[in-house]
């Protein structure tokens, strides 16, 4: 019998910033860079741990996992103090995905120095590459390069894990990756990025994540599928949903918000009621490994958000 999860979740992929303060050179007023919701004007405003838990509402959200925001690259130790005051502040984030340049030439210091702040987890670099699969094999990303990999190769002896965020064309040097570093955690963001929603697309992107999904050092977050210019429905993405839980099952992969890259194509409601009635029929230890268990144990959440934070008085805008 369907029933949908009213458990806690974990949210394994969000963000906050407040770009009047700190410097994220794609949030500044100015700035247009090309982005796969396309216009992205409307989060360019702070967006802290009272803004996430209104959006939340009623979902059971007890704690989340902070992933890097293109920071100032020349700070990144920054974004780290920056979610320990939040942290301090609110109770969450309870892990922290931070940012390091794997091809900076002080890349090992760097990662050493973000693995000693208590709650960092993972540290992502989005490695660019390819911007088409018709370019995949003659173009290679970062993930290819032999200093980058070098620096990924200190991951496992520092006790952190790599986020990648990269569209699924790209995932046969992924797969090299966990082939080379099995004792490293691959998680993979936004499902492989399956933007091509044509048969020949998803046949494409299904076929790289099962390869993928052989690697058991790989998971993967359910999360970022939202479209331009089009509302996030559940029906649109239960393919998508479905198939990612089947390939990696449900031990090796997490729902998460995005929030608030995610609110431009959906409310945090529409998006978490979607996933709940995607897999309201399987079982539901099933359902708390998606929803809870696999983001709280992968990225070992500190205590913290067992209650929500009190809202902040309403600030002037004068």
């Amino acid at each position: 019998m369907a029933e949908l999860w009213d458990g806690p979740i974990v949210d394994a992929h969000q963000h906050f910033w407040d770009p009047s303060i700190n410097h994220h050179p794609w949030l500044t007023p100015e700035a247009r860079v090309d982005f796969r919701y396309g216009d992205y004007s409307a989060i360019k405003r702070r967006y802290f741990p009272d803004d996430y838990f209104r959006d939340a509402g009623t979902h059971r959200v007890v704690q989340t996992v902070y992933v890097e925001t293109e920071w100032d690259p020349s700070d990144p130790i920054g974004e780290t103090r920056f979610t320990q005051q939040l942290a301090a502040r609110y109770g969450v984030p309870n892990a922290v995905v931070a940012q390091a340049w794997l091809d900076h030439p002080e890349a090992i210091a760097l990662l050493a120095e973000q693995a000693s702040y208590r709650a960092v987890r993972s540290v992502r670099h989005k490695p660019g590459g390819p911007q088409t699969p018709q370019e995949a094999g003659r173009v290679r990303s970062l993930m290819s390069n032999e200093h980058w990999r070098r620096s990924y190769a200190a991951l496992e002896g520092l006790g952190l894990h790599f986020d990648l965020q990269t569209p699924w064309w790209n995932l046969g040097e992924a797969e090299r990756l966990a082939r080379d570093f099995p004792g490293t955690w691959l998680i993979l963001n936004h499902a492989g990025l399956p933007s091509d929603r044509s048969e020949q697309g998803l046949k494409a992107w299904h076929r790289a994540m099962a390869r993928l999904a052989r690697w058991p050092n790989v998971a993967v977050k359910i999360s970022g599928l939202g479209q331009p210019g089009k509302a996030w429905r559940a029906e649109d993405n239960a393919w998508i949903v479905r198939q990612v839980i089947e390939l990696f099952g449900s031990q090796r992969a997490m729902f998460a918000s995005n929030f608030p890259v995610d609110s431009l194509c959906g409310s945090f409601d529409s998006i978490f009621s979607g996933f709940k009635q995607l897999v309201a029929d399987l079982p539901r230890a099933d359902q708390q490994r998606l929803f809870h268990s696999n983001a709280q144990q992968l990225y070992r959440c500190e205590p913290g958000a067992d209650a929500r934070p009190e809202p902040e008085p309403a600030r002037s805008e004068t």
